[in-house]
């Protein structure tokens, strides 16, 4: 009886193996909640730069990319503890493979908040409390986001404003240009009176010639 319970008994191994798999599976679910969330901070920055605000445009875009990388990071962690389980016996990695999914839990609970869509339109809004929330969100990721990350926004935000430009072109209406007709000036109009006048002037002139005597 005794060894059957040992046999039954749950270890710490079997509990870090199952917590792995735990967290692997909300990951997943995690994975396909953030991407909505990832594309609505791409329509919104695109929708700030359009209002010429290109600082919240650039706190979206840090927000998305901090987001992604959360993703990223959890994700190549419990790679790398699956993959040491794997290798190295258990008792001489357990301190490490424990912290590492306790980690993991802390950024499963955080990416969690993460997923609220009302918080990406607070990014935009111009009350008190939402640029309050907006310089909170700005301090956290500039604690949490490295040089290289910055350099990535800073080089969406470029692509972003490049397209928008683009779009901006092909969406102008098309102007035809043509040659415009060579000026052609219109025949002069004489009326009945005018024409009676000059043929009189004409039939004048004529009747003086006759009368004036030939110099000798």
């Amino acid at each position: 009886m005794g060894a059957g319970q040992s046999r039954n008994r749950i270890t710490d191994q079997d509990k870090a193996i199952l917590d792995m798999k735990v967290q692997r599976d909300k990951l997943k679910i995690y994975q396909k909640k953030v991407q909505v969330i990832l594309d609505r901070e791409d329509a919104l920055a695109r929708s700030l730069l359009l209002k010429g605000d290109k600082k919240r445009a650039l706190l979206a875009l840090r927000r998305r990319k901090y987001q992604e990388q959360m993703i990223l990071k959890t994700d190549e962690q419990l790679f790398n503890l699956q993959h040491l389980m794997e290798t190295i016996e258990f008792s001489l990695v357990q301190k490490d493979i424990f912290f590492g999914l306790e980690q993991g839990n802390k950024v499963l609970t955080q990416l969690n908040k993460e997923m609220r869509l009302e918080d990406i339109e607070r990014l935009a809004e111009d009350t008190a409390e939402a640029i309050a929330y907006q310089n909170e969100v700005s301090e956290l990721l500039r604690s949490n986001m490295t040089a290289e990350d910055e350099e990535s926004v800073l080089r969406e935000l470029e692509e972003l404003e490049r397209q928008e430009a683009d779009n901006m072109r092909l969406n102008m209406p098309h102007v035809p240009v043509h040659r415009l007709p060579e000026h052609v000036a219109a025949p002069q109009h004489i009326d009945e009176e005018d024409e009676d006048e000059l043929e009189e002037n004409e039939n004048t002139n004529s009747e003086r010639a006759r009368n004036e005597p030939l110099l000798a």
